[in-house]
């Protein structure tokens, strides 16, 4: 019992240790980072390295966006697998319902179904074999679907129509493109591994560009001011949901998220492709920034450092049918400090 009662103190010691130390570690932070949000179709595949960020970055780790399914091949196996034998189905529960009230009718000494003798058996087992098989026979031509169109295979409904050239090969390649801030930033996706059959490479013109840089500092800039209003204009509504979750775990802990200072150092484009009506762009972003919590009712230095570092992430833009960009990810591709 003394035993048990010193391993049980040691668990508990153990477990406040633990706490204690993701606390500090959780203030000696302002920012979360990690990596959330969505890229459509491709959210599970990484985005390649570029200039700004050369590292492989992997792909989202927290996103409302289901990963590919196998479930209709798990269908199609699990219908494999139930497909009625010999002795299933209709046919199959009359010929056990005749065997078993023959073979009660050979018990009593009525013979099997009240014809004597062996000749009548072998009759009556032929009769009832000849019957379960044009049953089954049946029922097995009424399951099977009609071939219409002689077996043509359908058009697919994501590809091109005939005569029309794809996306991808009516956007010719552009010569590099320069920011207003003056840092070069390409302006085709160059994805290095096809995403799903779904998604074809864009242009990102020179509007865009300049909009993602915008774009950078407004969403630090309300996130910082807790401006619920200028984020939903600005994101997309799952990154809003992580936004704030995130301020209200500040507003909890008694902090704020401080930002300001913010610069774009270098930038360029990861990738950018099309999926149906929705437009994505990932952008490889290194910029400085000071990003402090402080605390909200004395306005001390609660987390970070009150200086300038540089960080460097993956923004992933969405827009609807050639609507405003959003922005739909976040991705932490490195850090260090000024």
């Amino acid at each position: 019992m003394m035993r048990f009662g010193r391993f049980r103190f040691l668990a508990l010691l153990s477990a406040a240790f633990v706490a204690l130390t993701l606390v500090s570690v959780d203030f000696a932070e302002a920012r979360r980072g990690g990596s959330f949000g969505s890229r459509g179709f491709r959210t599970q595949q990484a985005a390649p390295p570029t200039r700004t960020a050369p590292n492989q970055t992997g792909p989202v780790e927290r996103s409302m966006t289901p990963a590919p399914s196998t479930a209709p091949r798990q269908q199609q196996t699990t219908g494999q697998q139930q497909r009625p034998g010999m002795f299933s189905g209709l046919g199959g529960g009359l010929m056990r319902g005749i065997l078993i009230g023959g073979l009660f009718g050979m018990l009593l000494g009525y013979g099997f179904g009240g014809m004597a003798g062996a000749l009548g058996f072998l009759i009556q087992l032929l009769l009832i074999g000849a019957l379960v098989w044009l049953a089954m026979a049946f029922f097995r031509s009424r399951r099977q679907p009609a071939v219409a169109g002689g077996g043509r295979a359908p058009a697919s409904a994501g590809g091109p129509a005939l005569g029309q050239p794809s996306r991808r090969d009516a956007a010719p390649q552009s010569a590099p493109a320069t920011s207003s801030s003056g840092f070069t930033l390409p302006r085709i996706g160059g994805g290095a591994t096809a995403a799903a059959s779904q998604t074809s490479d864009i242009i990102v013109e020179q509007a865009d560009l300049d909009m993602f840089e915008r774009r950078l500092g407004e969403v630090q800039r309300a996130f910082a001011d807790e401006d619920h209003a200028a984020l939903r204009r600005l994101s997309t509504p799952e990154m809003v949901s992580y936004f704030s979750e995130e301020l209200a775990d500040n507003a909890k802990r008694g902090v704020r998220n401080e930002v300001t200072g913010v610069q774009l150092l270098q930038a360029d484009i990861a990738e950018a492709w099309n999926e149906g009506a929705d437009d994505y762009a990932t952008a490889a972003f290194r910029y400085e920034a000071i990003d402090v919590l402080r605390d909200r009712a004395t306005g001390a230095l609660a987390g970070g450092v009150d200086e300038p570092t540089e960080t460097i992430e993956l923004w992933t833009f969405v827009r609807n049918n050639g609507g405003e960009w959003k922005l739909s990810a976040i991705q932490e591709a490195g850090a260090q400090g000024a």
